[in-house]
């Protein structure tokens, strides 16, 4: 990963269209080298979860092309690359595995983040008709030994279609289901990196396989 961490790092010194022009090549390298590594880790995650045999990277890997359009940043380009493990690829509905590489910054999780409407929903009710199965999965000591918690942001108020007086009415309000853990850039460039990606991806896989079950009826 040492092309990759290397071009991420000067690119984000050097984040405009003159000087990614004058370094095309590197960014080429570095998206080849990052793409043969999701490559490889592929089968290894499709042997914890089979749904996702025969996925290829890319259907994995995000452009490194920023959208501006509504964003009051107007840098280009991301000074990350990531890749979103899933079944059907990245642009489908289901949980995701995520990789996200960047100096600084690298981190492993997934699950399925701002869904639409009817998918939350189903998500909601999955978690309220199975609340002590979806505790016992984010209360496992091989979920807790990565994840600290869910992640994003969560309603101010019970939601619609709930009773408010649920027991554990928290786990309803959050408009994501979602979770990660940092991976540290000690091992970015070492063989430690996949196993690692691996153990994250084995803890997270009842968590993804509760939400997806969700989703089976949509």
């Amino acid at each position: 990963m040492k092309n990759v961490l290397t071009f991420l790092g000067d690119l984000k010194q050097n984040n405009n269209r003159e000087w990614f022009q004058d370094n095309k090549s590197r960014y080429l390298e570095a998206k080849n080298e990052f793409e043969g590594f999701i490559g490889e880790l592929l089968p290894r995650l499709a042997e914890i979860d089979k749904d996702l045999a025969g996925l290829e990277p890319k259907h994995c890997v995000f452009r490194i092309y920023r959208d501006v359009r509504f964003s009051k940043d107007k840098s280009p380009y991301k000074t990350n690359m990531g890749a979103a493990m899933t079944r059907g690829g990245r642009k489908s509905p289901y949980a995701t595995y995520y990789f996200h590489l960047e100096p600084g910054n690298a981190f492993a999780g997934g699950g399925i983040w701002l869904p639409q409407a009817p998918v939350l929903k189903a998500m909601r009710q999955e978690v309220y008709y199975n609340v002590d199965e979806f505790k016992k999965i984010i209360g496992s000591a091989s979920f807790k030994k990565h994840f600290t918690s869910l992640d994003g942001d969560m309603l101010k108020r019970p939601p619609r279609d709930f009773p408010a007086d649920f027991p554990d009415v928290e786990l309803l309000m959050y408009k994501s289901y979602i979770t990660g853990a940092k991976v540290d850039d000690s091992i970015l460039e070492t063989d430690k990196l996949q196993p690692q990606l691996l153990n994250i991806f084995k803890a997270l896989y009842p968590f993804n396989s509760f939400i997806n079950r969700a989703l089976s009826d949509i």
